[in-house]
């Protein structure tokens, strides 16, 4: 299925003459390596951040590290700083970025593990969602990088 769906983001990127760039905490790059799977990906895909750490986000992506200090890493006002950053550190149009908790630790009753904060930023139009999977961390990353690939997809 990812395949399929990469292939039909491929087309529309292309169509639009735009590239994407990724910036990725808890699938730790796996939306990057879905999209270079694909032959030809150099055409439209720029680049990928993996910006696991807090560190890491404020220092690749610019997002304030009092936003993450206000909100925590997994949530909107991150989602939404790292979709930015990527736009502003590439020379891609959009981006997609995801934010969460993957497990099988690290979840909390405001925040349990499948948690997962999404940015989308298109031509400096920018939004956000949250979605809960289920299953292990394999599962949660897996639904995440679809999700993620689904919803920038849309926005086109």
């Amino acid at each position: 299925m990812t395949e399929a769906l990469v292939t039909e983001l491929a087309t529309a990127l292309r169509t639009r003459g735009a590239q994407m760039a990724t910036a990725e905490s808890c699938t730790g790059g796996l939306i990057a390596g879905a999209c270079t799977d694909i032959a030809g990906s150099s055409d439209w895909f720029e680049r990928g951040f993996v910006s696991y750490s807090n560190q890491a986000k404020t220092e690749m992506l610019g997002v304030d590290a009092a936003l993450i200090d206000a909100h925590g890493a997994v949530s909107e006002a991150v989602a939404l700083a790292m979709a930015r950053g990527a736009v502003a550190h590439s020379r891609a149009r959009c981006s997609v970025a995801v934010t969460g908790v993957a497990g099988p630790g690290g979840g909390s009753a405001a925040k349990p593990v499948g948690t997962v904060w999404f940015g989308w930023c298109i031509d400096g139009h920018a939004d956000a969602e949250c979605r809960r999977f289920d299953g292990d961390r394999a599962a949660v990353r897996q639904a995440t990088v679809e999700h993620a690939l689904k919803g920038l997809l849309r926005r086109l």
